[in-house]
């Protein structure tokens, strides 16, 4: 080849690699389920206050099948996971709550859609297959996982159907199939991965041996993969950095552990949290944040600083709350501020996140009294979307403010995404484009 062409070629891809950081750093984008930096917050967007089916709608279409997968956005496109039955492949396909019957063939779908119209730029068929097991009859999906993006790759993990990275243009770079899961009563599967780096990290938490495992996002081999003492957990794993070393926090039932970047050793660890783990850690300034709510109460705020080896009982454990946290939807970290919902319902508590003072508690949201969605904050408001298609927007800070209840004609489980002047909401059935104008 000629030389001039490789040095173009390898000055092409490192502008490219260059300009995915800058903007990953800027938080430009949404390139997680929970933002930018997995805290559920955006600094650089500013979406309307105020929306109805008439008002403030650029764009929405239909989504075929049925999933809970939260959207995301890099540069000008949206990704997004779905589930199809064959039968209706390709057409939109309402269904209620409680989704399709196990025994239907899937096709397990990723999105790729343009943020200016709503037009599908590529649709791309990860597997065909039969699901190996039901879901929660309260999701009633097979594509709860939502995609994740380094800004050169698109990875999406249908967990038991396989995990698939793709370029931006929908090529598919490499899959791996990590086996099957089996959940607990059936539950379902739904754990998000994280990619940090060039590790894209999946907790594989079930009823067999459970494992965390570090994959290369350009190959999709394996390069470390550490065994877990644990039963079924849905939370995505939190990278975080503290002096200089990087370390990956990940909920569970029997501990709460964290484990080296590099090798998967085990840096800290705790008792665990409550039985069916769901809502993901969140961190800031050297603090990472952890909660669970089903079947009993748990949140530990851990001082990386002071953390190493058994940390249980020790000052590293900053402060706790054994009451009023959520089951389903995950924190929201806005500055010094802690957003909790109580497990499934429209009661609110917020919290300093360093000391653990409550600033109010238990406030209830009538205009969202069940919650799947995991509230998402920007422009000094946090957004909180209900079940039964309100969205309700209040002021950020330690005083309560209701500032708008937006009304649409469909359900959300999933989680927003914040971009710009605008928010994507994905629905049981379509997916909005909220913005001015």
């Amino acid at each position: 080849m000629d030389r001039t062409l490789i040095r173009l070629l390898v000055f092409l891809s490192v502008t490219v690699w260059a300009t995915s950081v800058a903007a990953q750093e800027d938080g430009d984008y949404w390139p997680e389920w929970r933002g930018p930096w997995a805290t559920g917050v955006s600094t650089n967007a500013n979406p309307p206050l105020k929306w109805s089916e008439t008002e403030n709608i650029r764009w929405k279409i239909d989504i075929p099948g049925r999933g809970s997968s939260s959207p995301i956005v890099w540069g000008d496109r949206i990704f997004l996971l779905t589930a199809v039955p064959l039968g209706i492949a390709g057409e939109p396909s309402h269904a209620p709550r409680g989704g399709f019957e196990p025994r239907d063939t899937h096709q397990f779908l990723v999105l790729a859609i343009n943020r200016s119209d709503g037009q599908v730029l590529w649709e791309r068929v990860a597997r065909e297959a039969q699901p190996h097991e039901a879901t929660h009859g309260e999701n009633g999906s097979w594509a709860s996982s939502s995609a994740v993006t380094n800004g050169e790759l698109v990875f999406a993990s249908f967990e038991s159907q396989g995990v698939y990275a793709y370029d931006l243009d929908g090529n598919l770079v490499w899959e791996n199939d990590l086996g099957n899961k089996t959940m607990r009563n059936q539950f379902g599967e739904g754990t998000t991965p994280t990619v940090h780096s060039d590790r894209l990290f999946v907790v594989w938490d079930h009823q067999g041996q459970s494992f965390i495992v570090a994959l290369d996002t350009q190959t999709g081999k394996e390069v470390w993969r550490t065994n877990r003492d644990e039963i079924d957990s849905w939370a995505t794993p939190l990278v975080v950095e503290h002096d200089g070393h990087k370390q990956v926090v990940v909920n569970g039932m029997n501990r709460l552990r964290s484990y080296d970047f590099e090798s998967g050793e085990v840096i800290w660890h705790t008792e665990g949290l409550t039985m069916n783990p769901i809502p993901s850690p969140v961190g800031a300034d050297g603090l990472v944040i952890v909660t669970a709510g089903y079947r009993g109460n748990d949140l530990k705020a851990i001082d990386l600083g002071l953390a190493q080896g058994v940390i249980t009982d020790t000052a590293a454990i900053v402060w706790t709350l054994d009451r009023d946290t959520p089951y389903v939807p995950s924190p929201l970290l806005y500055g010094n501020f802690l957003y909790l919902l109580k497990r499934n319902n429209g009661i609110l508590s917020v919290f300093d996140v360093k000391t653990g003072e409550p600033h109010y508690q238990l406030q209830r949201l009538t205009d969202v009294p069940n919650i799947f969605a995991s509230p998402v904050g920007a422009s000094e408001r946090v957004y909180i979307p209900g079940r039964d298609g309100t969205t309700l927007v209040i002021k950020h800070g330690g005083m309560f403010e209701i500032l708008a209840a937006n009304t649409l004609d469909d359900g959300f489980d999933a989680s927003p995404a914040l971009v710009g002047n605008e928010l994507y909401l994905r629905g049981y059935n379509h997916l909005y484009c909220i913005a001015e104008g």
